[in-house]
């Protein structure tokens, strides 16, 4: 008996779109290039893994006449290609070989292969919580762009996850800035931290960007995180490096704090910003009583002067130098108008907070030597 099913291509292409990123990565085996079906009687589960990070998504099956489970492997990019480019619903029949697709007046066929050398996916996932999704994406956009792509310390490259009996907590740095998003409303009672690679954090942003759960369980399974929908499970393997002990540099003992305007701020450092031309210069910033002078010269360019009205800062003169780039990337991250700082002397960082509903955000800036930019 001929095996058929019908799937609605939208559906379908969204799914297998996500798995483009795992399915056309390079591993040391062949078969991750394919997607796994597992097809049932009114459920079709999809599989993809690069060996570092796996998706698993099921979908409905339409007026579908399949009574046992039956597996294979297809094309996951050629399958993705042809499927994006037709319209409707899709009905396929599986024959010995070949998945036989058509769409109106269109039939294509690809070849398919036994799906026993397809690496297995973990069957036991041990829930540990369950996170709203649209705070989960918040905590992640926060502090995802501060992972560095290729660090030459591997530790840096990836998102540390903490979960305590009082906090869940993300932190990231890349060795010039460091980005923290605390949240109260989750905790366990036994404390946990895992590192997420990068990869993982940009690929599960995207998936749940993509999704109408209201929200996503987090567990584990041997050595590796699940986040999990309604419709999916993204698994990751968990970095093994020594995350840096960042906890000292957000001391703010001898800090003094200060309040200014985002909006105004972030427009002189774009103008700054319009000066370097590619270079990594520094530009000058003094703090004093209720105003900040920014500087900066570019021998090539031009230069820059001009002052910003400090909301708050009750200390002498500080003076210090950063390069714009870093302040830019984390202060687009707040959301409200007015962000508390805090500084302390030239050589140590600046501190921004924020209290925003239900999360702390806290991204800190290291200085640059004056010598930079001689």
């Amino acid at each position: 008996m001929e095996h058929s099913f019908s799937l609605e291509q939208k559906n379908l292409a969204s799914i297998l779109s996500a798995m483009q990123p795992i399915c056309t990565k390079r591993t040391t085996l062949d078969v991750t290039s394919s997607i796994l079906f597992n097809t049932g009687h009114k459920e079709i589960i999809l599989k993809s893994t690069d060996l570092e990070i796996s998706l698993q998504q099921s979908c409905f099956a339409q007026e579908s006449n399949i009574e046992e489970t039956r597996s294979f492997l297809v094309s996951g990019k050629r399958f993705f290609d042809l499927v994006k480019e037709l319209d409707g619903d899709l009905k396929f029949n599986i024959q010995s070989n070949q998945i036989v697709l058509h769409s109106g007046p269109i039939q294509l066929s690809l070849n398919i292969k036994n799906a026993d050398e397809f690496p297995s996916f973990p069957e036991r996932i041990e829930n540990l919580m369950q996170i709203d999704t649209a705070l989960l994406l918040e905590m992640l956009n926060k502090v995802a762009f501060v992972i560095p792509q290729n660090n030459s310390n591997p530790a840096l490259n990836g998102l540390l996850l903490e979960i305590t009996n009082k906090e869940i907590k993300m932190t990231t740095t890349d060795g010039h800035c460091l980005a923290q998003v605390i949240s109260k409303n989750y905790s366990l009672s036994e404390p946990k931290s895992w590192l997420l690679p990068r990869r993982a954090v940009f690929e599960l942003k995207k998936i749940i960007e993509n999704v109408s759960d209201k929200s996503i369980f987090l567990g584990k399974c041997i050595n590796q995180l699940v986040f999990s929908g309604d419709s999916f499970n993204f698994f990751t393997k968990i970095l093994n490096e020594q995350f840096p002990q960042y906890e000292q540099i957000l001391n703010k003992d001898g800090f003094k704090k200060g309040i200014i305007n985002k909006p105004s701020l972030l427009k002189s450092l774009r103008r700054s910003a319009c000066l370097l031309s590619g270079q990594f210069l520094a530009t000058k910033f003094d703090f004093e009583n209720t105003n900040l002078q920014m500087s900066i010269s570019n021998k090539e360019i031009g230069s820059l002067h001009e002052q910003i009205s400090l909301e708050e800062f009750n200390s002498d003169e500080v003076t210090i130098r950063f390069y714009t780039p870093y302040l830019l990337n984390g202060l687009q991250a707040f959301e409200q108008n007015k962000v508390n700082f805090y500084l302390n002397d030239s050589n140590r960082p600046i501190i921004f907070e924020s209290n925003e509903k239900d999360i702390d955000y806290i991204y800190l800036v290291m200085p640059v030597s004056p010598s930079y930019n001689n």
